[in-house]
């Protein structure tokens, strides 16, 4: 299943995150992954694990277990490099090894103090509060992820964490729209404004921390929910894939986070249908 971005470049629908996974697990993870079906996989210079990925992927692609166009790549410009994104996009495709990337996302809508490409620390002051680069605007930071596509290192540009005002800034300043925002959205945190509001604009919500809990926010898992539990026991499915097929559902891409081999047991074969007693898959 793919859903095609306002670019032109089909992604597909079900990706995984690899946020918090260790060096050492990455390798099996990924592989596995391309194993059982997944071709997408959402990274960042901020999860500290670029290199590992990279090996990994190039793995996969020598020993023929995929083709690098059937890969779809994700990795994000992290706060301390909004005044150098060219070079923090190349220091990514090298950690990556790849030569160019599928989606470029500015992880956060701030630019925070630089401290050197790729590195991505976050300065404090002495008083330990974020160092705030009030020289850099969003506007020229999405202007410099624009030229990006026309060097031909990214197919697709984005945003991460943006809301509603801030997501209608960058359609109104952009040449290159945004193919996608990535928020974190599930059943406890649904944020159905922002969601249709960039559907409505052309832009793809992809859902990170499609099962709740674990996110930047604090929000609580949907895992333990007492109603999901007792849908998943009645129709014979996990919790996950209910949220999942709830996400893809709203027609969003769902990139839930695991170190978990068994993953792919997750894959939402099924459709949620309402009904006069509730909800059912078919």
């Amino acid at each position: 299943m793919a859903i095609t971005l306002n670019s032109g470049f089909k992604m597909p629908i079900v990706g995984l995150g690899v946020w918090r996974v260790e060096g050492k697990e990455m390798r099996d993870l990924i592989i596995n992954a391309i194993k059982i079906g997944f071709r997408h996989f959402d990274c960042a210079a901020d999860y500290k694990n670029e290199p590992e990925v990279g090996e990994a992927l190039a793995g996969a692609l020598q020993a023929g277990l995929v083709k690098r166009e059937d890969l779809f790549i994700t990795t994000k410009l992290w706060n301390s490099d909004h005044g150098h994104v060219v070079e923090a996009c190349k220091d990514s495709l090298k950690k990556l090894q790849l030569d160019y990337l599928d989606l470029y996302l500015v992880h956060f809508p701030i630019a925070t103090t630089h401290t050197g490409v790729g590195t991505t620390a976050s300065a404090l002051d002495e008083d330990g509060v974020l160092e705030i680069d009030t020289t850099v605007s969003l506007e020229t930071t999405w202007h410099a992820m624009e030229d990006l596509v026309s060097m031909g290192l990214v197919r697709s540009i984005g945003i991460s964490n943006y809301d509603i005002f801030l997501t209608r800034d960058c359609l109104a300043y952009s040449k290159v729209k945004p193919a996608v925002n990535q928020i974190e959205t599930h059943p406890y945190f649904q944020r159905d404004s922002l969601v249709k509001f960039c559907q409505k604009h052309g832009i793809c919500v992809m859902a990170h921390t499609p099962l709740g809990g674990d996110g930047y926010f604090g929000s609580e898992s949907c895992l333990d929910d007492t109603v999901l539990k007792g849908l998943a026991a009645k129709y014979k499915r996990t919790v996950a894939q209910i949220l999942l097929r709830w996400g893809i559902q709203r027609n969003t891409v769902v990139i839930p986070k695991t170190s978990k081999l068994e993953i792919g047991r997750e894959f939402p074969s099924f459709r949620l249908r309402a009904n006069k007693g509730g909800h059912g898959p078919d």
